[in-house]
């Protein structure tokens, strides 16, 4: 099977998924998401499992009564079995099988046992697939799915199993194929819209994520730590993973939604960074980041990337952030409370600061931030580009066009940080013309190409200067500048010259005359009849 015709089956085992919610009165619910989300991780753990133990004993991988086989084994003999499967394989007992739960179908309270089945694997598998919380909590795998369905919960729950057993994904564990982030943001793109209510979240778009990723990381490097302190659904974690290698990099994240961590939980399963949930953090990053030394402080990571929340209410906590321990992590401020329109609060800029903060000695980092933050005067970020300069740690900046992301008008740009550019070989790029403008719902995107993704990177990485696309400084030019960072101020302003003869010159001068001459003469016309129709005007009482 190609990966097109796998990438195929998959979202239509998705979309058939999503039908059944649909005809049990779940469409567009807000718990909708949890259902799918869990019922197809459910699939995933189960066919890897099988995949896994058919490859540790050969003689299984014909066995067409393959449950029957597994129950027939005494319980030392299936744990060690288990012993032997890999850390990001979920361990399952023979009853926990879908091919189980298909065979118990018709027996009476399934939803219970639906139920009682996904509860018992998440316990079995705690350890290690559980997100931790800041309280110490463990948020599992798994919970009640029937109880979301009002009536018929039996129904739903047989519906759901049918259409598992149909579809399998034994045929690609033993290839490595690319596309999960596609079949993850397939996944949850109904619940990654307005139109998801609170539960809408927001993922970077690929073109981006990919940018930051591939002008991050341009050597190899191992053994290596990536963190997001808004990670959300983990698509710039996951596109950073890619880059380096899943078995040469770590996982660190923290958000305060529990929806976005259990997301990023699954898309780590999915992509093989399994050994990196225990890292995954449902907690706020600002207040109380979790990720610390043994002596307290907090952790420094060698690769950061981060959209982070532009605009938030954090009024209820921010006279919390103002201690002493947090003067140098928050060196340029905290937003001022607004008056009105809480919500208008620029959390982003808290962000950038801890970021900063976070990053080890030659750590790099890439931020997506609204553009005019690269040229703001004054306030908190003036004083963290000056900082930046200063302390010799900016990389570039890349200006996205506009529309990039389709649910916001915000202009954005990225902001590439690098603790060991002190040499001050600064790329600042202009891609703000790239791209093709497309109408997704209601709203327009612009969409990069391979080509136009291709241009940047090249650019960027290479340190090119292009006409009117990017320019290369140092720290000191950026200080002559006011210290802003939008390429277009460094842009030569250049005036063309065209060479003419005195008789041309003389010509033209004659005609700019005669147009004046015209134009005068209109205007004292214009002048005496507006006093005559002044003259008119009389009083009527």
């Amino acid at each position: 099977m190609t990966p097109t015709q796998f990438e195929k089956e998959t979202k239509s085992l998705i979309d058939s998924l999503k039908s059944i919610c649909s005809t049990y009165g779940l469409g567009g619910d807000g718990n909708e998401f949890k259902i799918i989300t869990q019922v197809f991780l459910y699939k995933f753990l189960n066919d890897k499992f099988i995949h896994e133990i058919k490859a540790i004993e050969p003689q299984l991988k014909d066995e067409k009564n393959l449950l029957d086989v597994l129950q027939g084994y005494s319980a030392d003999d299936y744990e060690m079995l288990l012993m032997q499967l890999s850390e990001s394989t979920a361990q399952l007992q023979p009853e926990q099988f879908i091919s189980a739960l298909f065979n118990r179908q018709n027996e009476p309270d399934f939803d219970k046992i639906f139920d009682e089945t996904l509860l018992s694997i998440a316990k079995l598998n705690n350890d290690i697939f559980s997100v931790m919380t800041n309280g110490g909590e463990k948020i599992l795998l798994f919970e009640n799915i029937s109880k979301y369905v009002t009536d018929n919960r039996d129904e739903f729950c047989k519906a759901l199993i049918n259409k598992l057993v149909g579809f399998s994904f034994e045929p690609i564990f033993s290839q490595k194929f690319d596309f999960f982030s596609t079949i993850f943001e397939y996944l949850i793109k109904d619940y990654n819209s307005n139109s998801g209510g609170n539960y809408a979240e927001y993922f970077t778009p690929h073109s981006v994520a990919s940018i930051m990723a591939r002008c991050l990381v341009q050597t190899e490097v191992s053994n290596v730590s990536c963190y997001d302190p808004s990670a959300g659904s983990g698509s710039l974690l996951m596109n950073l993973a890619h880059r380096i290698g899943e078995d040469r990099c770590s996982i660190y994240s923290q958000d305060i939604s529990q929806k976005s961590s259990n997301l990023l939980r699954l898309n780590l399963i999915l992509n093989n960074l399994v050994h990196s949930i225990h890292n995954i953090v449902k907690g706020n990053t600002i207040l109380d980041p979790y990720h610390r030394e043994e002596d307290g402080s907090l952790m420094k990571f060698d690769f950061i990337v981060s959209n982070p929340p532009f605009k938030l209410d954090f009024s209820d906590f921010s006279a919390d952030l103002d201690t002493k321990a947090n003067n140098e992590r928050f060196f340029a401020g905290i937003p001022n409370v607004p008056k009105a329109k809480l919500e208008s609060m620029s959390i982003y800029l808290m962000f950038i600061q801890h970021i900063m903060f976070s990053l080890k000695k030659d750590g790099k980092a890439a931020i997506v931030v609204p553009t005019g933050f690269i040229t703001a005067q004054s306030g908190i970020e003036r004083k963290i580009r000056e900082r930046l300069v200063e302390q010799k740690m900016l990389r570039g900046v890349v200006s996205m066009p506009s529309n990039i992301f389709a649910n916001t008008g915000t202009n954005v740009s990225v902001l590439f940080l690098d603790k060991a550019n002190a040499n001050g070989d600064i790329v600042l790029l202009d891609a703000s013309k790239l791209g093709t403008t497309v109408k997704e719902g209601k709203n327009q995107k612009t969409l990069l190409s391979a080509e136009d993704e291709n241009r940047i990177i090249d650019t960027f990485n290479g340190h090119k200067a292009v006409e009117d696309f990017s320019v290369v400084v140092s720290y000191d030019q950026i200080k002559e500048k006011n210290y802003s960072f939008s390429a277009g101020q460094y842009f030569e302003v250049k005036i063309e010259y065209v060479d003419i003869t005195p008789e041309a010159f003389t010509a033209k001068m004659e005609v700019f005359k005669s147009n004046l001459n015209s134009l005068f003469a209109e205007s004292k016309e214009l002048e005496k009849e507006i006093q005559k129709q002044l003259g008119g005007l009389k009083y009527e009482s």
